[in-house]
């Protein structure tokens, strides 16, 4: 999504054109349901039960300036831990089932329908944060139809937090780096991929989380642990255009943030993309559920009043809500 700033023509205000493509009735407005991307309250300005569009267009207030001081203060990180299991469980990709690597590579011979079969569709899940904390809200959410800006039939994988320049990713959960790449070729651009076990998570499946749109390359490494909250990297707009294949320097800064999941510890690494072996992609929102099920089918069955996930985060002070939370939100929450 490029942001409105002054001089943009009107062909390339994808902030109106995503209003008017949420305005499933047509009103010039987005009610609750509509919206579904987080903190609908505090955008609702003058508190009618609607989102207009300056309101939002107000999440991407102050997204043009590039300058920022890296690194912030108040982030150090830790010791480096190596996880010796990362070598033992990559696999060639050649071993995985072609459903498998299709649904999550997603490669130009490959059919859409592997990657619905394996959950790439909307399951309606949307975030509600704590009372007290202002956090970053979607813009693009999960499996969003991309097909008006792709050459071919194609779904958001991932969630799009827009956030200033700069702002530091954070790991959701703790985890070992399983995946880093330049990305000069990729949609996701700079890009790291954590790998989390189940007595990191507390969850009997391997769940894999993706931090893309990097600035700048991090220092972290294949095989280093992380903990939760850890720092990842500055955020930036790095990634080209699916439909071009060329860097798109208007689009606004944020994080693309994915999650898939496998019963299988294995994974593969095809063309800058994490495969986990046997995987299944899911909506990140429902990593914050903190149990079973996960998987996009359970999630789009979830009755309406059950999708509207409470988000646990972490605050600037470095405290998570509530205690004792296995996942956070990608970005710190500042207090109200």
């Amino acid at each position: 999504m490029f942001f409105s700033a002054p001089g943009f023509s009107k062909e390339r205000d994808r902030v109106g054109g995503d209003f008017k493509r949420s305005d499933n009735d047509g009103d010039g407005k987005l009610s609750r349901d509509e919206w579904r991307r987080g903190n609908f309250d505090r955008l609702d300005v003058d508190k009618d039960g609607y989102l207009i569009l300056p309101e939002v267009r107000s999440i991407y207030e102050g997204h043009s300036n590039r300058s920022y001081n890296w690194p912030p203060r108040g982030f150090n990180r830790s010791a480096p831990e190596n996880d010796s299991t990362v070598d033992k469980d990559l696999v060639d990709w050649g071993a995985l089932e072609r459903e498998t690597l299709c649904a999550i590579s997603r490669g130009r011979k490959c059919e859409m329908a592997a990657a619905i079969k394996r959950g790439l569709f909307e399951t309606g899940l949307g975030p509600v944060f704590p009372a007290d904390a202002v956090c970053h809200s979607i813009d693009d959410y999960f499996a969003m139809d991309y097909t008006f800006k792709r050459k071919r039939t194609a779904y958001h994988g991932g969630i799009d937090l827009p956030a200033r320049w700069g702002t530091p990713m954070i790991a959701a959960a703790a985890g070992t780096v399983v995946g880093k790449f330049i990305g000069e070729r990729s949609k996701r651009g700079i890009e790291i991929v954590i790998r989390h076990a189940p007595e990191d998570t507390g969850l009997p499946v391997w769940i894999y989380t993706g931090y893309g749109h990097l600035d700048k390359l991090p220092d972290l490494e294949v095989g280093h642990r992380v903990r939760l909250g850890e720092l990842i990297g500055p955020t930036g707009n790095s990634g080209v255009s699916g439909k071009s294949g060329k860097k798109k320097s208007k689009r606004r800064p944020g994080i693309h943030f994915s999650a898939f999941f496998s019963k299988n510890r294995e994974f593969a690494i095809h063309r800058g993309v994490v495969i986990p072996k046997n995987g299944h992609w899911m909506d990140p929102i429902a990593l914050y559920r903190q149990r079973l099920p996960v998987d996009s089918h359970s999630m789009k069955a979830l009755a309406e009043d059950k999708k509207e996930v409470p988000i646990p985060v972490m605050l600037e002070d470095r405290k998570v809500l509530p205690v004792g939370a296995k996942f956070i939100w990608p970005y710190l929450c500042k207090r109200d």
